[in-house]
């Protein structure tokens, strides 16, 4: 039974409600808000699982946007006729193109970038911090030179031209078109919108029961002395090897979803940057700490589009001197730079581990008085 006194229970409640008004309030000023939310919500999903590696297991990664790469593309291939023009056989198996369903595409989608993080991990397994960090980013360079240039000799990914003509996602309706509801008209945007979030509430429930579970305890250890860990009986090897799997699948679904919600896909949207911008939504909201990380993940994937109205009047004072797009950049690494100083844990960082709240000082009992003897 809910009891509705508790104040924790009644905050759910109107946030849940608030969550599901968001976009119909949003798209009666525009379905370009909406879609801004839309991009938000893929990009908690990415930094709830980059959290996981970084935030629990403390393995600095900057090639994190591979695994987006790998679901993108898996994704692409399996509900596109890019294979099926380029490939005879596949034709002839799939007379009708490759059309495949949510219920396959999201676990093949986290399990093939799974595999993919712990193959990235396998190798790194001795490595810690700098070097870590020099090597993942180098994983996730190659994945973007391969898909990149892997339209010749076999023609596979399309190489920069990219995937079109990506299939809309189906829940028993089609996504991609506009729908009534009680006489209102629910887009396309909307309806990626209550898809995104069904998926960020099942992630943030996954890290919370991640956090609290022994593996969670286990990579906290990690994190903070890996010898002492080691020296406690902890399968430091194997717990790197999950802390890799388990973040990488969020980035595998993350593709996924972004890959049907563009309906094209292309190398560029892959790039360094947006591997670099993932771990600064993670470092920015506050290193494993998952409202920290929700909050930071929101502000810098929906502060460069509020910004495009800021630096578009600016530009315009300056008579056209500044370009809007480096205007644009300028805000946001100056409105980081005053955030991190301001606050160099983040903006909501977790408790200290191992600091308690302070308990109240007891005075001592008054000692009585003791007059001294006079001698007669």
């Amino acid at each position: 039974m809910i009891n509705f006194k508790d104040n924790r229970v009644v905050g759910f409640l109107i946030a849940a409600v608030a969550l599901l008004i968001v976009p119909l309030v949003a798209q009666q000023f525009g379905n370009a808000w909406v879609r801004i939310i839309d991009i938000a919500l893929l990009y908690v999903l990415l930094a709830l699982g980059l959290n996981i590696v970084v935030g629990y297991a403390g393995l600095l990664d900057l090639g994190y946007v591979a695994f987006y790469a790998v679901g993108a593309y898996m994704f692409g291939l399996l509900a596109s006729p890019q294979l099926t023009d380029n490939f005879s056989t596949i034709r002839a198996l799939f007379p009708n193109g490759l059309h495949m369903p949510i219920w396959v595409v999201i676990p093949a989608g986290a399990g093939l970038a799974g595999i993919a993080g712990v193959l990235l991990g396998a190798p790194t397994l001795k490595l810690r911090g700098d070097y870590l960090a020099i090597v993942t980013l180098g994983f996730g360079e190659i994945i973007r030179v391969f898909i990149n240039n892997l339209d010749a000799p076999v023609n596979i990914t399309n190489g920069p031209k990219g995937i079109a003509q990506i299939d809309e996602m189906h829940v028993g309706f089609n996504l991609g078109r506009t729908h009534e509801l009680f006489g209102m008209d629910i887009p396309k945007v909307t309806n990626y919108y209550y898809l995104f979030l069904a998926l960020v509430v099942f992630a943030v429930l996954i890290c919370y029961r991640l956090e609290r579970s022994r593996i969670g305890r286990a990579w906290m250890a990690i994190r903070e002395d890996e010898v002492a860990a080691k020296a406690m009986g902890i399968n430091t090897r194997n717990m790197k090897l999950l802390a890799f799997g388990m973040g990488a699948t969020f980035g595998g679904v993350s593709g996924v979803m972004f890959a049907t919600f563009q309906s094209f896909i292309s190398p560029e949207s892959f790039s360094l940057q947006e591997s670099v911008m993932i771990v600064a939504m993670v470092v920015l909201g506050g290193i494993g700490h998952l409202p920290g990380v929700i909050v930071g993940a929101l502000l810098l994937s929906a502060l460069p589009e509020v910004l495009r109205y800021v630096a578009g009047p600016l530009q315009a004072m300056t008579d056209g001197r500044l370009d809007s797009a480096i205007l644009r950049q300028l805000l946001i690494e100056l409105g980081m730079i005053a955030i991190m100083l301001a606050r160099p844990r983040g903006l909501w960082p977790s408790r200290e581990p191992g600091k308690a709240a302070p308990t109240p000082v007891t005075p001592p009992p008054p000692q009585p008085v003791v007059k001294p003897q006079v001698a007669k």
